[in-house]
């Protein structure tokens, strides 16, 4: 909602609470952006001056205000506080953050199906509440809808009927817009729930549309034309446009109630919802093991190899069964090769003969991959040399030491024959 500075004639305190801004001014009165000692923030109205010296507004301003104490409802714009005794009366509602419904459609343009019934099932049960408190809201449109971060909320409930604050000129009529206004309000006939609904459908049409359902033109022109022409819907959405024509009926008997209303755009709100989704969403999802494009033939071709044919010999447990890299083909059958029974068709299988190892399953490059065998293996082998050295050098130091003792054992003296006594 737009804020102007307060011009020097406005009041600066009214009540209990201090004015900061001008938030619009409407055939009643302008409307302020006010606070109390608490920090609350609150949307107050002065009335008229002129408005303020007619004792037939005052008695009725009052029992409006009193009906709208009653009202209980999380779509509309609590009221606050009120002085009815004031030489300008005032009433205070709740605050509420977020631009109009008018100005929304202004900046945007027309809202989606979806959105529009959704905003449209809030309002019907705002409405309910208003109704179930006694009150008839009487110019509902869209400047009075707020949308605030947690749903649209109805301003200036059950205080629109003031004398010559109209845009019409005739006196004692409610006050509103004429492209809103229902037929029962332009002939001067009382008014009931079903108004507020007819209000409610051209409020919908509007959003749909960016236009009124009844066009353009001088007051008089548009109140004519809502007591004796039909609305134009071809802009509204077809998922929406039996039901606004439904509310936008001449007689209140043939409109749809604020109950019905609810329940109806709900339904519709939900459906249109899930399919702006269903159109919105990706194609159906793929398999991760069917690709398509290019690789749709490799895959079909894999999965043939995969399936073994009938009458096949299933591959005996343990056999090792060589798998080709990635995007590979298997190589073409050369003619008069040896198959095993049950081979793949369109590759190769070399006959695995008794007593030998099947081939060992290589990396990339054909290159053996360096495993625990491998390492075990050249441990071997290093173990086997410092033996095989040790033992040679044990035997080339006993031939070494054997040469000298036998030297040793020729050189020795030969025995002599032992001596007798007597010389003998």
């Amino acid at each position: 909602m737009a804020m102007m500075r307060l011009r020097r004639e406005d009041p600066r305190v009214v009540g209990s609470f201090r004015l900061h801004r001008r938030l619009g001014a409407g055939g009643m009165g302008v409307v302020y952006l006010g606070s109390d000692r608490r920090g609350q923030r609150v949307a107050l109205k002065v009335i008229r001056p002129d408005l303020a010296e007619d004792q037939e507004f005052r008695s009725r301003f009052a029992r409006e205000v009193s009906a709208a104490r009653r009202i209980r409802g999380g779509c509309t714009a609590r009221l606050v506080a009120a002085d009815l005794d004031a030489e300008r009366p005032w009433f205070a509602t709740q605050y509420v953050p977020g631009p109009s419904l008018h100005d929304k459609i202004n900046e945007a343009g027309p809202l989606p199906a979806a959105q529009v019934a959704s905003i449209g099932s809030a309002l019907a049960e705002g409405l309910l509440a208003v109704h179930d408190a006694g009150v008839v809201h009487r110019d509902l449109k869209p400047s009075n809808i707020l949308l605030s971060p947690k749903g649209p909320r109805i301003i200036d409930f059950g205080i629109a009927w003031a004398t010559g604050a109209s845009t019409l000129t005739h006196v004692g009529t409610a006050v509103g817009s004429p492209g809103f206004l229902a037929p029962e309000q332009v002939r001067g006939a009382a008014v009931t729930p079903a108004t507020d609904v007819f209000a409610l459908g051209a409020t919908l049409a509007y959003a749909a549309t960016s236009d009124t359902p009844f066009g353009h033109g001088s007051s008089e022109v548009m109140l004519y034309r809502v007591v004796h022409e039909e609305p134009q819907l071809m802009a509204v959405p077809d998922a929406l446009a039996p039901l606004i024509h439904a509310c936008l009926a001449k007689a209140p008997e043939d409109r749809p109630s604020t109950l019905q209303l609810s329940l109806r755009l709900k339904e519709i709100a939900a459906r249109e919802a899930h399919g702006v989704q269903d159109t919105r969403a990706p194609g159906p999802r793929q398999h991760p093991e069917r690709p398509t494009g290019r690789r749709a033939d490799e895959y079909a071709r894999q999965r043939t190899e995969r399936r073994p044919e009938e009458g096949a010999t299933p591959r005996p447990q343990g056999a090792t069964r060589t798998t080709p890299g990635r995007g590979s083909r298997p190589p073409a059958p050369r003619s008069g090769s040896r198959t095993a029974p049950g081979s793949r068709p369109g590759g190769r299988t070399p006959v695995q003969r008794p007593g030998r190892r099947p081939p060992a399953r290589t990396g990339s490059g054909g290159r053996r991959p360096a495993g625990p065998n491998r390492r075990l293996l050249r441990q071997r082998l290093i173990v086997f040399i410092v033996v095989t050295l040790l033992a040679a050098l044990g035997i080339g130091a006993a031939q070494g030491c054997q040469g000298p003792v036998d030297g040793l054992l020729d050189r020795r003296p030969a025995p002599t024959a032992p001596e007798t006594p007597g010389g003998l």
